[in-house]
C-alpha cells in the first residue's frame, strides 16, 4: 500500500464549463453551492433565503422547480440573485423549458428521466438558446430499475454506468455544458463512484454525500466523504446537504475547503478543547467571537487558546493570537509577536476590533496591489 504524501493535492484536470457568470472545472476555484427549501413559488420568501446564503459565502445556489408555479416565479427570483441559480427539474420536462427561459443558470435533469429523445433534445435547444449548463443528478437511491437489476444493488458500476448514460444523450445532442454528481448516503459508495467516474470522463464534477444527516453528524460524514474526495484531487464544485439551514451548509462547505487550504474565506479559528489549566471561558469566548466575526470574508487566521502550553506556539502562526494567563491577564499576539496583555473585561470587544482592524488592512493592501499591476 502506498502512502500519499501528507501535503499532496493533484487537482484532476477537468474542462471548464460557466454556471452564469461562476466558472466551474479547469482552474476555477472550488465552489461551494447550496439548495434553498422554502416554496419556490413564494419567491419572496425564497429570495428572502437566497441573500442569507449569499452573505454566507454561496457560489451558487439551487432553487426546486417541480410545477409550473415555481417556474413562473422563477424569473423574478433570477432577477433578484446576485449568484447564479440552477433550477432543479427532476422528470417534467417543459418545467426546464419554463427555468431555462426564466433565466437560470443551469438545469439540473437526469436526460433520461424526461422521455423521448426528441424532448431530450427540446432541452438541449433551450439550453443552448438561454446559455444554460445542465448538472446530471445521479443518486443511489433513484437509480434506474434496470441498472438495479443488473447489478442487484446500488454500487459504484450502477452509479457510474448511469451517469454515462445520461452523458451520452446530451453529447448525442452536441450538448457538452454539463457537469455530473453521483451521489450515495453511503460515503464509501459514493466515494467509490466519484472515483471510477473521475477517471472516465472530463466534465466537471459536482461532489456530495446526500442525505448525510443533521447539522454535527451531516457535517462530519459529508466532512469525510468530501474531504477525502478532494484530497484525491477530485471536485469541481460542492454542496454538503444537511438537515439544516441552508447557510449552515454554505459555512460547512467553506470550512471544508478551509481545513484542506484549498479555498479561504473569512477567520480561521484555532481554538483547544479547554481544560482546567484555561486561564478563561474558552469554548464560551469562541463562540462569541465566531458569532461576532461571521460577516468578514477577508482570510485570516485567530488562534483562540487557554492557556501557556501551546497558545504562544500557535500563536505564532495566526494572524492574531488570544493566550490565557494567570490572574485574568491574557497574551495578544499579532503577526505572530507577542504584543499587549488584555484583561478579561472587553477581551472579546478587544478581539473583534483586532480582527476587523486586520482584515480592513489586508483589504487594503490587496487593492493597492491590484492597482499597482493594473
Amino acid at each position: 500500500m502506498s502512502i500519499r504524501p501528507w501535503r499532496d493535492i493533484a487537482r484532476r484536470q477537468s474542462r471548464q464549463i460557466m454556471v452564469g457568470n461562476v466558472p466551474v472545472g479547469g482552474d476555477a476555484p472550488v465552489t461551494v453551492q447550496t439548495m434553498t427549501n422554502t416554496p419556490t413559488s413564494d419567491a419572496k420568501a425564497t429570495i428572502d433565503q437566497i441573500r442569507r446564503c449569499e452573505e454566507a459565502g454561496a457560489d451558487i445556489i439551487r432553487v426546486s422547480c417541480p410545477d409550473v408555479e415555481s417556474t413562473a416565479a422563477l424569473k423574478q427570483i433570477v432577477r433578484a440573485s446576485r449568484v447564479p441559480i440552477v433550477a432543479d427539474i427532476h422528470f417534467h420536462y417543459k418545467r426546464a423549458l419554463e427555468a431555462a427561459d426564466a433565466g437560470a443558470a443551469c438545469l439540473r435533469i437526469n436526460p433520461g428521466n424526461i422521455g423521448s429523445s426528441e424532448r431530450v433534445a427540446e432541452v438541449v435547444r433551450a439550453a443552448k438558446a438561454n446559455g444554460c449548463a445542465i448538472r446530471i443528478g445521479v443518486n443511489a437511491g433513484s437509480l434506474e430499475r434496470d441498472l438495479l437489476e443488473k447489478y442487484g444493488e446500488p454500487c459504484p458500476e450502477a452509479l457510474v454506468e448511469s451517469a454515462l448514460d445520461h452523458i451520452k444523450l446530451l453529447e448525442d445532442h452536441d450538448f457538452r455544458e454539463y457537469k455530473v454528481a453521483v451521489k450515495a448516503s453511503d460515503l464509501f459508495l459514493a466515494v467509490a463512484a466519484y472515483q471510477q467516474l473521475a477517471e472516465a470522463v472530463d466534465c466537471p464534477l459536482h461532489l456530495g454525500i446526500t442525505e448525510a444527516g443533521g447539522l454535527i453528524g451531516g457535517t462530519v460524514k459529508s466532512s469525510i466523504g468530501i474531504g477525502s474526495l478532494l484530497w484525491y484531487g477530485i471536485g469541481d464544485t460542492l454542496r454538503v446537504s444537511l438537515s439544516a439551514e441552508p447557510e449552515e451548509e454554505v459555512r460547512v462547505g467553506f470550512e471544508i475547503l478551509k481545513a484542506m487550504g484549498i479555498r479561504n474565506r473569512g477567520v480561521r479559528v484555532v481554538s483547544c478543547p479547554s481544560c482546567a489549566r484555561q486561564g478563561f471561558d474558552v469554548i464560551r469566548t469562541v463562540e462569541k467571537l465566531e458569532a461576532r466575526l461571521s460577516h468578514i470574508r477577508t482570510p485570516l487566521s485567530l488562534s483562540v487558546l487557554g492557556c501557556v502550553v501551546n497558545g504562544p506556539g500557535e500563536a505564532r502562526e495566526t494572524d492574531i493570537g488570544l493566550t490565557g494567563g494567570g490572574n485574568g491577564r491574557h497574551a495578544i499576539f499579532l503577526s505572530g509577536i507577542s504584543d499587549h496583555v488584555i484583561a478579561d473585561e472587553g477581551m472579546i470587544d478587544h478581539v473583534v476590533r483586532l480582527v476587523e482592524a486586520k482584515a480592513a488592512e489586508i483589504e487594503a493592501g490587496t487593492s493597492v496591489a491590484m492597482g499597482e499591476a493594473a
